[in-house]
C-alpha cells in the first residue's frame, strides 16, 4: 500500500504561473485604505473547508486579518494563528490575499502586516526602478536599489499580542476560540526576514520563509534589527524553506541558511519553473498555498496525513518531478 502524501492527494494540481514582483506588490496598489472593520468583496472565500473572509479590525488597525466567515460553526475547533510579512515590507495586507485566504480557509487565523490597500484603477502605476534589485550569486550583499522597509517585525510581534489578548477577553468573537499555543510565522522575500526575526519568539511554533533568507552579510532589510547567520543559531522551532528555483533571486540565500541550520528540523523544496513572485497570485494561491496547508496542518494540528508530504525519503513532495526537496533532522 502506497503511504506517500503527495501535493495531488492534498489539493487538486494547479498550473503555476510565474509573476514578475513589481507586478505582485505594485502595480495594483493605491494609498486609498480601507478603515477598521470594513469587509471588501474578495474574489474567493479558499478552497478549504470554511469559508474565509479579509477583513479589518479596529483594535488592530494597522494589520489585515483573514479568518474562517462562521466562527459559531467551528464547534469548538481552536483556530491556530498564523502571521504573515509581505515581500517587499510593503504595508498592504492584501497584497497576498488569494495565498492567504486560502490558508484560512483550512482553519487558521492569518494576520498579514499592514491594512486593507484598495485598488484604484484610476491611479498612475508606479514606476519601477532604475536599476531592479538583484542578488549576487554568493548571497553576500544586499541587493541594490531597495527602498526602506514600510513594515517591521515589531508588527508580528503586536498581531500575536493582539490575538492572544483578543483570545482570552470576554466579548470578543474570538473569545476561546484560538489555539495560542500554535503560533506560526511566515513571509515572502523581505517579510521572510522579518519572520526569521521574530521566528526566535518562544511563543512561536514553526516559520515557513517563502522566497527568503538571510545575506551573509549582515543586513537590516526587514526594518528590524541587523540580522547575520549567526541568529539563526536562536532559531528554536521547525523550518521550511520554500521557493522557485534557480531564476528565483533569493534561491541561493534560502540554500544557505539551511545549510548553517543543523539543531532544529528543517525542510527545502523549490519548484521547477518558478521564479521569485512564486504562486501567491493564482486561484486559491496556486501550488505554494497547498504546500503551505500542509505543513502548518502537521506543525500546529498535528495531522499525520499532512506530514506525509514532507517526512521519509519517499514524502509527497520528494516523489513530486515539479519539486526539489532536500531536509534534515525531519522525523
Amino acid at each position: 500500500m502506497d503511504h506517500r502524501m503527495t501535493l495531488n492527494d492534498w489539493r487538486y494540481q494547479r498550473k503555476s504561473l510565474v509573476i514578475p514582483v513589481v507586478l505582485l506588490v505594485l502595480s495594483w496598489q493605491s494609498t486609498a485604505q480601507n478603515p477598521g472593520g470594513f469587509r471588501p468583496p474578495g474574489p474567493t472565500q479558499g478552497s478549504g473547508p470554511y469559508k474565509a473572509v479579509m477583513e479589518m479590525d479596529a483594535g488592530l488597525p494597522d494589520h489585515t486579518v483573514y479568518r474562517p466567515e462562521d466562527l459559531p460553526a467551528l464547534n469548538g475547533v481552536k483556530l491556530p494563528i498564523v502571521v504573515w510579512g509581505n515581500g517587499a515590507c510593503v504595508n498592504v495586507g492584501n497584497a497576498f490575499q488569494n495565498f492567504l485566504t486560502d490558508i484560512s480557509s483550512y482553519g487558521y487565523l492569518v494576520i498579514a502586516l499592514g491594512p486593507i490597500v484598495q485598488r484604484n484603477p484610476n491611479a498612475t502605476p508606479p514606476q519601477a526602478p532604475v536599476a531592479p534589485p538583484r542578488t549576487p550569486a554568493d548571497t553576500t550583499e544586499l541587493p541594490r536599489n531597495l527602498p526602506p522597509a514600510a513594515t517591521h517585525p515589531s508588527q508580528m510581534i503586536d498581531a500575536i499580542h493582539w490575538a492572544m489578548a483578543e483570545n482570552d477577553r470576554a466579548g470578543s468573537k474570538y473569545y476561546k476560540q484560538l489555539d495560542s499555543r500554535k503560533i506560526a510565522v511566515m513571509g515572502q522575500s523581505c517579510g521572510g526576514v522579518q519572520a526569521i526575526e521574530v521566528a526566535a519568539d518562544r511563543r512561536v511554533t514553526t516559520a515557513v520563509i517563502w522566497n527568503s533568507g538571510l545575506f551573509a552579510k549582515p543586513t537590516n532589510m526587514g526594518g528590524g534589527k541587523t540580522l547575520s547567520k549567526s541568529d539563526l543559531d536562536s532559531i528554536h522551532i521547525p523550518m521550511a524553506y520554500i521557493s522557485g528555483d534557480a531564476q528565483d533571486i533569493a534561491f541561493n540565500n534560502a540554500n544557505a541558511d539551511f545549510d548553517y541550520l543543523t539543531k532544529v528540523p528543517a525542510f527545502r523544496a523549490y519548484e521547477r519553473g518558478v521564479g521569485h513572485g512564486g504562486t501567491y497570485r493564482e486561484p486559491n494561491g496556486g501550488e505554494f498555498s497547498g504546500v503551505g496547508v500542509a505543513w502548518l496542518n502537521w506543525q500546529l494540528k498535528g495531522d499525520a496525513r499532512a506530514a506525509r508530504m514532507f517526512r521519509g525519503s519517499d514524502c509527497g513532495l520528494c516523489v513530486d518531478p515539479k519539486w526539489v526537496v532536500r531536509t534534515k533532522n525531519i522525523k
